[in-house]
């Protein structure tokens, strides 16, 4: 096992269309600013959608390392900033029918990875699917991604509920997206803790907020992050805040803190799914 620490970074939100997958790539772009190696894995597996988000075209993905076909480095794609991205695939759904031997290889193959890596932000899909459930027990730091919508809201806590429930976790980083100001996304994060401290034991944390922008908009049509297409824009501004809060979050100096022992729960988590 390799001694290097990795953080491990799941990004979700519940619902779909709160913007995961912007907050997830532009995250990982300022993080690669900041001199971190940043891989980002796309775990939406029904409807993956960073290559389009990113204008990239993989030629090979997850199914073809546990098929031994390649290794992991093989699939990896180079995304902005510097950000190495591992593409989606219907490879990573068969994670629910793998067996033991499929198990060791997924191990394995990011083993090879586990010191060319400092954060692997990991982009779920929307919902509550045993897929994500999955991913989020087995990452570190969760990174509930709400709007200000009651269907947002909601679904996050659903999302909270069972982790908490089911799952014993309890700590949980909240990000307001696409506010208006930055009272509205306190707020949003008020209406999340009422109901989480009246029906759950959890810890939330608020990682703060980015605005609604049409700089970001416009970045998604050319297919770039708005940290790199808009850098001053509000919204580049306020994801460079969000990485600076998150590169401060706390390394566990434990086994979690290895690439493997991620790797090792998501596996084991699957297969008692």
């Amino acid at each position: 096992m390799s001694n290097h620490s990795v953080q491990v970074i799941a990004v979700t939100g519940g619902k779909g269309g709160v913007g995961k997958s912007n907050v997830s790539i532009n995250l990982g772009v300022c993080l690669a600013e900041m001199g971190r190696r940043v891989v980002l894995m796309d775990a939406d597996l029904g409807l993956a959608n960073l290559d389009i988000l990113l204008g990239i075209t993989a030629r090979k993905n997850l199914s073809h390392v546990l098929n031994g076909e390649c290794s992991l480095s093989e699939i990896l794609v180079d995304g902005p900033g510097g950000i190495k991205i591992v593409p989606a695939s219907s490879g990573t759904r068969e994670l629910v029918s793998m067996g033991t031997r499929e198990h060791a290889g997924l191990i394995h193959a990011f083993s090879e990875l586990s010191d060319q890596v400092d954060v692997l932000l990991i982009d779920t899909a929307a919902g509550i699917s045993e897929m994500v459930v999955s991913f989020l027990t087995a990452a570190q730091e969760s990174l509930f991604v709400v709007t200000n919508e009651p269907t947002s809201i909601t679904d996050a806590y659903a999302l909270m509920k069972l982790l908490n429930q089911q799952h014993g976790m309890y700590r949980f980083n909240v990000l307001a997206n696409m506010v208006r100001t930055q009272q509205e996304g306190r707020e949003i994060y008020a209406k999340l803790t009422k109901v989480t401290d009246r029906f759950l034991d959890v810890a939330l944390q608020f990682s703060g907020c980015i605005p609604f922008d049409e700089y970001l908009r416009k970045a998604v049509m050319r297919q770039k992050p708005v940290v790199e297409a808009y850098p001053r824009s509000k919204a580049a501004l306020a994801f460079r805040t969000l990485a600076n809060k998150v590169d401060g979050w706390p390394l566990p100096t434990t086994p979690r803190g290895h690439l493997e022992f991620f790797l090792d729960r998501l596996v084991q988590g699957v297969a008692a799914r």
